[in-house]
């Protein structure tokens, strides 16, 4: 059986199972320090119950955060990781670890949700298409070793697309766009504050 709770620092010491997914970004302790403590309700993880509570396995996590600006209409929950161990794939938890996501941010009144997803990510692409997110720019780059300076060189391998799904606050559905993967922009052009 499957529970949302908490993500703890101590948990670091298990999530290698994890994060051993070729598409998961893996970032170093003070990175998940910041997290834990400056977003502590979007940093939260599933767990699979076993007979025994102290062998209870971390089946994925969601760590998440809030930025941007209310009156720039850009305040929004950014995914910054959401990944399932390979053994606990196909049974819909990446779904469930969003769909907690998106009604954390409902009751903290963000506009939207969004994401970075590798161009060449279909799987990923599609589970977010099946979860209401639009594809709302092309970041020339984003996963590149070095700054790109023309944003029509676009190369599958190292772009991302910037997904979005707005949220009931945003009403007139001003924080997303029609086919947004026409839409290309360079890394240091995304700011959000």
């Amino acid at each position: 059986m499957t529970s949302i709770k908490p993500f703890q620092l101590e948990d670091l010491f298990n999530i290698n199972p994890v994060n051993l997914d070729p598409l998961t970004e893996n970032f170093n302790i003070s990175f998940y320090s910041q997290y834990l403590n400056t977003w502590p309700n979007l940093f939260y993880k599933s767990i699979e119950s076993t007979a025994l509570p102290q062998d209870e396995v971390i089946s994925g996590y969601m760590m998440a955060k809030t930025e941007g600006s209310l009156f720039k209409n850009e305040l929004h929950t950014h995914i910054t990781a959401v990944t399932i161990n390979q053994n606990y794939r196909r049974i819909n938890l990446a779904s469930k670890l969003c769909l907690q996501l998106e009604k954390i941010s409902e009751v903290q009144l963000t506009l939207f949700i969004d994401l970075f997803v590798k161009v060449t990510n279909e799987l990923g692409r599609k589970l977010y298409e099946k979860l209401g997110y639009s594809i709302y720019r092309r970041v020339i780059g984003y996963y590149g070793k070095s700054m790109p300076l023309d944003r029509n060189l676009v190369n599958d391998d190292i772009d991302a697309f910037d997904m979005r799904k707005n949220l009931p606050l945003d009403k007139d559905k001003k924080t997303i766009r029609d086919h947004g993967e026409n839409v290309y922009v360079l890394p240091n052009e995304i700011v959000f504050l």
